[in-house]
Order: structure tokens, then sequence, then C-alpha cells
């Protein structure tokens, strides 16, 4: 993203200017720490209220491009059974802003819980293609993120969505009821990710919807994506957190 002339017609050389909502959240520290060669603007209760429009437009003005994390996750999880309304309004909030802003690329953040992978048996990994049966209410929400990017692609944006898998704090895969190895994503290979949608010249067709998984050994996704990101890590070979 270092070299290239965004709507503004400026042309941008060294450390763009990348708005990170959600910013002291488990995924948000994570970019935090590894993001490197960017000028993070950081949004986080309770300076930054991401369901203030005004504030959006305040904070992503000169922004080249905006990651969106922000969520409640006290009321709207994928184990909760509930949704949270604050959180469809953050994610509209966040596209329009970017729009009025005239920010060139916005990252989403979606979940691997938009599509049921806890009966997965299909012969090949699940990939995005096809219309997916969410696991939750929480799901079915950023399901909900997934298509409004779709229509905000066609008013100028560049959208990537991302199914983010289980990133955990001590940056160890879990066992629970159900086997979350399976689900894992590294902290390296999560900020591997993000750089290399940040850093890609374009996203084709504007809209771009991908699973962000490490390599883990049975794993039940498939992470093909347009920006060369490859995952490095597996969870088979990592210490139970």
């Amino acid at each position: 993203m270092r070299h290239y002339r965004p709507h503004s017609g400026r042309r941008v050389d060294v450390n763009p200017r990348i708005a990170l909502t959600g910013a002291n959240g488990t995924i948000g520290t994570v970019l935090r720490t590894g993001l490197k060669g960017f000028e993070i603007v950081p949004l986080d209760l309770p300076e930054s209220d991401v369901r203030d429009p005004e504030t959006l437009l305040r904070r992503f003005e000169g922004c080249e491009a905006v990651i969106h994390l922000a969520w409640d996750l006290k009321t709207d999880n994928w184990d909760t059974g509930r949704i949270s309304p604050d959180n469809a309004r953050m994610t509209f909030n966040v596209y329009q802003a970017c729009v009025e802003a005239k920010v060139r690329r916005v990252i989403m953040a979606s979940s691997v819980h938009a599509d049921d992978f806890f009966g997965w048996r299909g012969e090949k990994p699940m990939n995005a293609d096809h219309v997916p049966t969410p696991t939750s209410p929480y799901g079915a929400n950023k399901v909900l993120m997934e298509a409004m990017g779709r229509y905000y692609a066609t008013r100028g944006l560049e959208v990537v969505c991302i199914r983010f898998g289980a990133v955990n704090k001590n940056d160890r895969p879990t066992i629970g009821n159900w086997d979350w190895r399976k689900v894992w994503l590294s902290h390296g290979d999560c900020t591997g990710l993000v750089t290399s949608c940040l850093n890609a010249p374009g996203v084709p067709g504007r809209y771009a919807l991908i699973y962000a998984i490490s390599n883990n050994t049975g794993r039940i996704h498939d992470w093909s994506n347009p920006f060369g990101w490859v995952p490095k890590d597996d969870s088979s070979l990592q210490e139970i957190g």
C-alpha cells in the first residue's frame, strides 16, 4: 500500500496511516504489536466511540485503510445466543465513514462462525464461495457485515472481509468440547494476512472474502486468497493453552 494514488490523488511513500477500531481487543493488540511500516490510528472505548459517525469521520481523515475489529462481544458472541444492535450500527458507520472520508480500503473482521463448521463432513475444506449457514446469531450478524461489504464495494470501496479463526491472547490453541486446534490462528499468521491485505496493489473485483486459519493439521477451512498469503504455523506443533 506504500506506492499508489488513492482517491485523494496524493502519493503515499512511507508509513501510510491505518485506522484500527477495537484496538485494545485481542486481535487489535496483536496487530498493534505486529504490523510494521504503518502509522496506526487506534480507536477504542472510552476515548473513541465507533457508534458515533462524527468520531469516525474525524479519525479516518487522511487514512489509507481502515481495519474494523470493534465489537460488543459480551452481548454478541458465538455462544451467547444474542445480538447487539450496536454491532450492526458500527458496521454501517465504518463503511459509510470510509466512503465519506475517501478511504481506499477497509478490512472487516468477520468470523469462522459465519458458516457452520462444527459438523462439516465435506470431502474438501470449506471455502467462502457458497451461501453460509451461521453457527449462531453472532455468525449471522457477521454475514450481514459481509453482505454490506458487497454493497459498499459497488460504491467504490475496496473491501476485504476476513473470517478470523481462533486468536488467543497467549498465542496457543485450546481444546474444549470441540477441537479448536482446527481453527486456530497464530499471532504471526494473523499479522501476516492483514499485512498482505494492506500491501496488495488492489482487491480483485473490489471485494474479497477469505478464511484466516493457520496451516493446522486437520484443518477444515480453505484459506485460499488473492493476496499471496500462506499461513506458516500449525496448531499440532504448539503447546495447548
